[in-house]
């Protein structure tokens, strides 16, 4: 993606895909190489309180590289696409002031596109609509969402996180309010530029390959330590940051719904689904370049390629 109102000399390497496919390690490596720092797009590396749970960077590796939108907010704080949004931009213009390169790593797409593009203008919601539909989610399931969400907009249904009822529910209140879809609000032509040139990178593997990863860092999630912090968690478990993969199975777990072991089960299960749902996002939104992320000087070489520095 080019800019034309971007500044000379001004880059902003964004590198996006899907769980456990290898996107810090290759933002570490470019962060490195050009003396860059890093701008988190991970909407829960955001919060100060999930560390094991969301695969945060070590601290190590975050006193090493300047990290930015990591441990930013606290969980009982109200934070959105939209206060992203502002804060990067207001960030980024500060960090460009003295720097020609930056990077974006993340895989939250809705991050990535308000950032990018800007987000719509969602029309007001009346909060009559939204009551009905929470009373209908109470009365038969998130199914039921499921299912309303398919028929009205199905395109949206294969990208959306389908174990997250405030979601549904607001893409549900837009789509009756409006009349249109969800989908049709995020394809809304961009209404942003930005005064720096982006470069987006996409990370893929094959699909076998990258589930394994995820299969090996949720066990290595439990042995750092991923059931304490839970555990901690769990008194607050009705804040919305917490309705995130990981924690709310280890909730039912807690709540003696399920067995520890099919907690780790669904805690895998339920991160292969959300990989397949980032892949679908990001094939459909952006122009993205593809790269394994194994092929370090590939990446390297088309970045050299875009980069021009006088």
């Amino acid at each position: 993606m080019s800019n034309l109102t971007s500044e000379p000399n001004k880059f902003l390497i964004v590198i996006a895909g899907p769980t456990g496919v290898g996107k810090t390690d290759l933002a570490i490596r470019l962060a490195q190489w050009y003396g860059a720092h890093i701008f988190s797009a991970d909407s829960r590396q955001i919060y100060k309180e999930m560390n094991i749970g969301t695969a945060k960077p070590g601290s190590d590796i975050l006193a090493a590289i300047p990290h930015y939108f990591i441990n930013h907010v606290s969980i009982f704080e109200t934070y959105s696409a939209g206060h992203f949004e502002t804060d990067a931009k207001k960030l980024l213009a500060s960090y460009f002031e003295s720097n020609h390169i930056g990077i974006l790593v993340g895989g939250t797409g809705l991050y990535i596109k308000a950032l990018l593009h800007g987000l719509d203008d969602f029309p007001e919601i009346e909060s009559k609509t939204i009551h009905d539909l929470e009373t209908q989610y109470e009365e038969y399931g998130i199914t039921w969402l499921q299912e309303q969400l398919l028929e009205l907009d199905p395109s949206y249904y294969h990208t959306v996180d389908l174990n997250n009822s405030r979601r549904i529910i607001r893409a549900l209140s837009i789509i009756k309010q409006s009349n249109k879809t969800y989908t049709s609000y995020l394809e809304a032509k961009s209404k942003t530029s930005l005064p720096y040139e982006i470069i987006e990178i996409g990370l893929e593997m094959p699909r076998d390959i990258l589930y394994d990863r995820i299969n090996k860092r949720v066990d290595e999630m439990f042995s750092l330590g991923l059931m304490e912090e839970a555990r901690l968690l769990y008194p607050h478990r009705e804040q919305r940051p917490l309705e995130t993969v990981g924690y709310q199975e280890l909730f039912r777990f807690f709540d003696h719904e399920i067995s520890e072991s099919q907690a780790v089960e669904l805690i895998k299960q339920n991160s292969r689904r959300y990989a397949k749902r980032q892949i679908s996002w990001f094939k459909k939104y952006g122009q993205w370049v593809y790269f394994s992320p194994n092929n370090f000087e590939n990446v390297l070489d088309f970045v050299k390629g875009r980069i021009r520095i006088s």
